[in-house]
């Protein structure tokens, strides 16, 4: 077998495959979507979640109205409960607890005051500030589901992505996401023995797609086809595999955005580990969003599916290959001339020798050490930093 190899299904024995968890970076995000999202937020397969997401779209409507002409009214059946009449709507349209925070940010009032309001004050608070709002003009996301309800309130300009848009662009290179493309819902990691299984029947327990009514999160990986790039110290393949997961709100709580990556292994509270190549994009609802998803996002996302993997397998060889330091003056040396500390630089050699059994000699075992130190610490900003150090130092190597 050659140093780097791109070893696909047949690599796969006994259901799973060795890794190394202890090498590049643990990212947490998929984790943070997996512990918070309810039942009815999991979704089985892509079919199920584009026809959820499908479905309110095609219920929704989109109307810009002179915030002046809205009016706010309390129903007298049900005190707690505010109705908006709107110029143009067939009937009173009921906010979401998402629209009215939106609404309230929108007129200046603080929604968790208002909340506490009775129905009756908070329309009045509510009214007076439609009235003399600055920017004149708001724009409304409506959903006819039984009743009509806000599902959104903007600025004019607020330029709409609908989920179903994004996840029709998964689609196209991920098929249904149970297995059918090389594209999949994750496997998992069997702490016990090392091994990571990539054949885990997708379950509510275990699915990587959600949507709720103000977002959508998908997360997919091409766990079948393995990528081997050198050698662990016990001489075993250092197999990776990737993955992607993209995100994006219709109704303005978060922005529309895909991260692409190589990793190791997906364990079962969904935290991705043995992170390497991590690149982001993002992009804000802004008066051109459609456009930019269309000719940046999406083509992005078809991009990965379809590139070959040899540049980062060749940076990784190339990491491992580069040798830029033989003694301990020379580690130390190479470490503080990249803006590392004194204390910084005794860690991560220190965690090198211990986790590799040799002192730090290439630029990936350098990037190794620095991404070790990086997991130990305790606050976000200061791991990022110190991550965005060593990639910038592994992309400088190849």
């Amino acid at each position: 077998m050659t140093e780097m190899e791109i070893l696909g299904p047949a690599s796969l024995r006994g259901g799973g495959y060795k890794v190394d968890v202890s090498k590049g970076e643990r990212v947490g995000r998929v984790s943070s979507e997996w512990f918070s999202r309810p039942d009815d937020e999991r979704f089985l397969s892509l079919d199920e979640l584009m026809a959820s997401v499908r479905g309110r779209a095609e219920r929704s409507t989109t109307r810009t109205v002179d915030s002046a002409v809205v009016r706010v009214e309390a129903s007298r059946e049900d005190p707690e409960r505010l109705a908006l009449i709107l110029p143009g709507a067939d009937a009173p349209v009921a906010p979401t607890h998402w629209s009215f925070g939106q609404l309230a940010s929108l007129v200046g009032a603080p929604a968790s005051y208002l909340r506490q309001l009775p129905a009756a004050l908070a329309g009045i608070n509510l009214q007076y500030g439609l009235s003399s709002h600055r920017a004149e003009q708001i724009k409304t996301l409506e959903a006819r589901n039984g009743r009509t309800e806000l599902r959104a309130v903007t600025g004019p300009d607020y330029g709409r992505i609908y989920d179903h848009e994004l996840v029709s662009a998964v689609q196209r290179i991920a098929g249904n996401g149970t297995g059918d493309t090389r594209w999949k819902v994750p496997g998992v990691l069997d702490w016990r023995t090392g091994v990571y299984n990539p054949h885990v029947d997708v379950s509510r327990d275990t699915t990587t797609l959600y949507a709720s009514d103000r977002d959508v999160f998908l997360f997919l990986v091409d766990d079948l086809n393995t990528i081997e790039a050198g050698r662990l110290p016990d001489g075993s393949p250092d197999l990776y595999f990737r993955g992607f997961y993209c995100w994006n709100s219709e109704v303005g709580a978060k922005t529309l955005g895909i991260a692409s990556f190589y990793l190791r292994a997906v364990c079962q509270n969904r935290n991705l580990w043995g992170v390497e190549d991590f690149e982001e994009i993002t992009i804000r609802h802004s008066k051109y969003a459609a456009g930019r998803f269309a000719h940046e996002a999406a083509p992005t996302l078809l991009r990965f599916a379809d590139s070959s993997p040899m540049p980062f397998v060749n940076g990784i060889r190339q990491a491992r290959e580069r040798i830029v330091a033989r003694t301990d003056e020379d580690r130390t040396e190479f470490l503080r001339k990249r803006g590392f500390s004194k204390g910084e630089t005794a860690k991560i050699i220190e965690t090198v020798l211990t986790e590799e059994g040799h002192p730090p000699s290439s630029v990936f075992d350098f990037v190794q050490g620095i991404t070790a130190v990086a997991r130990t610490r305790p606050h976000q900003d200061a791991r990022l930093e110190l991550e965005g150090r060593a990639k910038k130092l592994l992309d400088r190597a190849a």
